[in-house]
């Protein structure tokens, strides 16, 4: 069980989903993680890609995004001004936040609810990154921020490794372990098995 002093930090899963909708990356990321199948994980990628492409429709504030983006890259549930503060009391938040790196528009940001919160840092490519954890954990938006160094990093920069494909990059996966042995070194130890290999087996 957890303890109220472990819900302070308490993550579950990364994911990583291209500017398509495609799911290119999972990590379970502590003990605590569920176990998830592989063809749910799959849906939660493409559902996710569709929940943001819904918020920008839905959104009161219109915004010019980058062509590079597509229609759903991008969009606010709750934004800055006035005309979209009444969205916040649904759980699901988005800014304007512009940063190296990040695109000028987020869209959803972060949806919270009883048992979960969800975080999600987007690109100026369009390249969503997802952290959920326990309500109550800290430092989410930073944790995605170094997840994306280390994507850039060791991905990137990887010879073999193509665009808007799986990654199967082993030292992306040991530096993301390595992450969250700093950041929560009693959530990694004893971690499900499942999420040993880092990578989700697309055909």
């Amino acid at each position: 069980s957890i303890t109220s002093n472990q819900i302070a930090m308490v993550f579950l899963h990364l994911f990583i989903i291209n500017k398509s909708g495609g799911l290119i990356y999972h990590r379970e990321l502590s003990k605590y993680a569920p176990i998830i199948d592989v063809n749910i994980l799959l849906r939660i990628g493409s559902s996710f890609h569709s929940l943001c492409s819904i918020a920008v429709e839905a959104s009161p504030v219109k915004k010019n995004l980058p062509a590079m983006m597509g229609a759903g890259a991008g969009g606010n549930v709750t934004g800055s001004g006035g005309a979209g503060a009444g969205a916040s009391n649904s759980g699901v938040s988005g800014s304007a936040k512009s940063s190296a790196g990040e695109a000028d528009d987020d869209g959803i940001e972060v949806i919270e609810g009883d048992g979960l919160i969800l975080c999600c840092f987007q690109t100026r490519t369009g390249v969503k990154f997802v952290i959920t954890a326990k309500p109550g954990t800290r430092g989410l938006k930073k944790t995605l921020r170094e997840i994306y160094v280390l994507y850039a990093d060791c991905t990137l920069k990887d010879p073999f490794y193509e665009l808007e494909m799986p990654i199967r990059c082993e030292l992306f996966t040991q530096a993301i372990d390595d992450l969250m042995e700093r950041i929560d070194p009693g959530g990694v130890s004893g971690r499900n098995g499942g999420g040993n290999d880092g990578i989700v087996k697309l055909r």
